[in-house]
């Protein structure tokens, strides 16, 4: 894996105070800021936030290399750690509230008000599409997540699948407009996928779209497909087993739309490995039959396939549109990739 270093431009509660040379990180992900505070507070002495990414060199997809940040120190720093260098920016279009001197303050602020901390909160990741920390309380770590205003109000939405399956989603301690407090799920991100997470997530989460069919209640899919016999209902959108906890939980409703089913079972076999490929088919086609007898769900996650990757295409567009210059660095390239991913599967 890529490894990552860091620089970080450092402002204070006095002003700005310089930058700091390059230093190694665990996390070669440009979005993982945990590793970032913690390398930067045992060098100038005082906890930092990530306010943003200014600048990347080297590394791709996300991952490694050089990588510029700009930082906020809650304290005074060893200024004797730092160089000179120009201050950036205090604004530019599109930066977000939380990339903002001030902006994770604010946010934890708002936290605090609703749960009782017991230690620092840490900062874990922060990009152009969501900020997350984690808050120590006594009942356990909560999340505290903030998105964009063009995705989904993930509260609204958790609550809607939690009426039909409450134990398929987090709990929601907490929300406000863009933002919400998330009770931990239990276990761990499904990224090494085995077939029981396959058979544990799909069909519980193939009933609540069935039990959510009818009238659109999010925005709808800009990729329409035809029904094979299958309803419109509610799609989360980026339906990776990196959203799935072991313990049965789904996370990240930011993406969701109302449309076909199918696109979630197409993004799904787009992140599998390919051994899994077949068995998830097999399960995700025998849930929709069960409930839809006459349905034909084969040929639609064969025509999701395509769809999935133009739906992406589309989602990367609109990141790429409503975020600051600085950070497109994140998506550039992804909806052409997706473009030529579909026309793949049309032409082979």
């Amino acid at each position: 894996m890529t490894e990552r270093s860091i620089i970080a431009l450092v402002s204070t509660p006095s002003g700005f105070a310089g930058r700091t040379g390059p230093i190694a990180v665990d996390s070669p992900r440009w979005a993982d800021t945990e590793p970032v505070n913690a390398a930067l507070e045992r060098l100038l002495g005082v906890p930092t936030n990530v306010l943003r990414l200014v600048s990347a060199e080297g590394g791709s997809s996300g991952s490694g290399g050089v990588v510029t940040y700009h930082v906020e120190a809650h304290g005074e720093p060893d200024r004797s750690r730092l160089h000179p260098t120009l201050e950036p920016a205090d604004d530019a279009p599109h930066r977000l509230p939380w990339a903002r001197r001030g902006g994770p303050a604010e946010l934890l602020a708002w936290a605090d008000a609703q749960v009782d901390r017991t230690g620092p909160a840490v900062q874990v990741k922060s990009w152009n599409l969501s900020s997350v920390h984690r808050l120590p309380t006594a009942n356990g770590p909560v999340w505290l997540k903030t998105v964009p205003p063009f995705f989904a109000d993930e509260a609204e939405v958790i609550a809607m699948v939690a009426a039909h399956d409450p134990g398929l989603v987090p709990e929601v301690i907490a929300s406000a407009p863009r933002r919400v407090l998330l009770a931990a799920a239990p276990g761990e991100a499904c990224w090494d996928t085995r077939p029981e997470h396959v058979e544990e997530v799909v069909p519980r989460w193939v009933a609540v779209q069935h039990a959510l069919a009818g009238e659109p209640r999010v925005r709808r899919c800009p990729v329409p497909m035809p029904s094979f016999g299958l309803p419109d209902t509610l799609v989360h959108g980026d339906f990776h087993p990196g959203n799935w906890f072991s313990g049965g939980v789904v996370i990240d409703f930011s993406d969701v739309v109302w449309g076909h089913p199918a696109l979630d079972a197409g993004r799904l076999v787009e992140f599998c490995r390919p051994d899994l490929r077949d068995h998830v088919e097999e399960v995700w086609s025998r849930a929709w039959l069960q409930l839809r007898p006459d349905s034909r769900p084969r040929e639609a996650l064969d025509a999701a396939r395509r769809a999935a990757h133009l739906l992406s295409a589309v989602q990367y567009q609109e990141f790429l549109d409503n975020v600051e210059d600085s950070e497109r660095i994140y998506h550039e390239g992804d909806p052409e990739r997706h473009l030529r991913a579909a026309l793949r599967l049309v032409t082979a």
